[in-house]
């Protein structure tokens, strides 16, 4: 799939993925149970990797 995104969508897309990213980690870390954990590292790893694709 692509999209096109101008410059100020995709400076906003960024930040979104960057604020749940950083969410994300907070969360991963204060999680005890062990498969939800991993689900959230899942889901961190996919939009890290979507957030390199957008570069800076």
């Amino acid at each position: 799939m692509q999209i096109e995104l101008d410059e100020q969508e995709a400076d906003a897309l960024r930040t979104v993925l960057d604020d749940a990213v950083r969410d994300l980690s907070h969360e991963i870390a204060d999680t005890d149970n062990a498969s939800f954990r991993e689900g959230l590292r899942a889901r961190r790893d996919l939009l890290q990797a979507a957030r390199v694709k957008l570069g800076d």
